[in-house]
């Protein structure tokens, strides 16, 4: 399973490589986002241009996905700007049609790699037609503003809901790589992170975004004491490894089982908020 971590700093980017995270993630996305989650208790990061050139010395060969802004009147020289500072894989975000994913792919210009974060109702009901764009090399579901543009309560209604479904089958279909959300520490999460992880194996999802659990929970304790512990970072990604593996081999009554908790749980959760 692929493991993202988000940062701008040198520093953590390099510990978490060095600690088993695959990719670092710099998140150049703001356009709108205020408007859409600035009520969320989510991150709305401040990253630049700047960060993807200070990163690329740090990140994996092949690792440095970069999220840029919704396709815009800037969005060529945003993009050629990414690319030239050593972005691996470019992320575009909040695409509603094919048009737009088409001219992302001719922006990007087979300089990078293409990655598509799926993440509007528009984008789900449109996805056959989106999903047979020639170009696209992988993609990311994202929960938090699909679940926000449903009117859903909790964020990993829409995992559970059947909405999804249609993507799913396709990408499997099309043998398109793809990850979902984030993911927090085993033994952590409103939802278990390892009921997570079973529903990652039952839909064929093969990368995640680490959660705040690992940056503020582990890393947030790198300045102060000057360095930090690798044994409990690497020790918590193996974990994560771990589980996701061993559900890999594990019945699928056992997955289907999960499923059903996990649907149980996230619908207890919803109907609270």
């Amino acid at each position: 399973m692929r493991l993202y971590f988000i940062t701008n700093c040198n520093k953590l980017a390099l510990f978490a490589v060095r600690n088993g995270v695959d990719r670092i993630f710099v998140d150049l996305e703001i356009a709108g986002k205020e408007a859409r989650q600035g009520h969320l208790n989510t991150v709305i990061s401040r990253h630049t241009i700047a960060d993807v050139s200070k990163l690329r010395s740090v990140a994996p060969v092949n690792g440095l996905l970069v999220r840029i802004n919704p396709l815009n009147h800037n969005s060529n020289e945003e993009i050629d700007l990414v690319i030239q500072s050593g972005a691996d894989i470019l992320m575009l975000p909040m695409f509603e049609r094919a048009n737009q994913v088409e001219k992302f792919i001719r922006l990007v210009d087979s300089r990078a790699k293409v990655s598509l974060l799926l993440e509007t109702k528009s984008a789900v009901l449109d996805c056959k037609e989106i999903l047979s764009v020639e170009g696209i090399d992988e993609v990311h579901i994202g929960l938090n503003d699909l679940h926000l543009q449903l009117g859903s309560s909790f964020m990993f209604e829409p995992l559970v809901s059947g909405f999804l479904t249609p993507v799913f089958k396709i990408l499997k279909k099309k043998s398109i790589p793809f990850g979902i959300g984030g993911i927090a520490r085993v033994g952590q999460g409103i939802i278990p992170a390892e009921l997570i992880l079973s529903e990652h194996v039952r839909l064929g999802s093969t990368a995640a975004i680490l959660s705040r659990s690992f940056s503020h929970g582990i890393l947030g304790e790198i300045d102060s004491m000057g360095g930090a512990d690798n044994s409990i970072f690497s020790e918590e990604l193996s974990k994560l490894r771990h589980v996701y593996d061993k559900y890999q081999i594990s019945p699928r009554e056992l997955i289907e089982e999960n499923h059903l908790i996990l649907v149980r749980k996230i619908n207890q959760l919803s109907d609270n908020v």
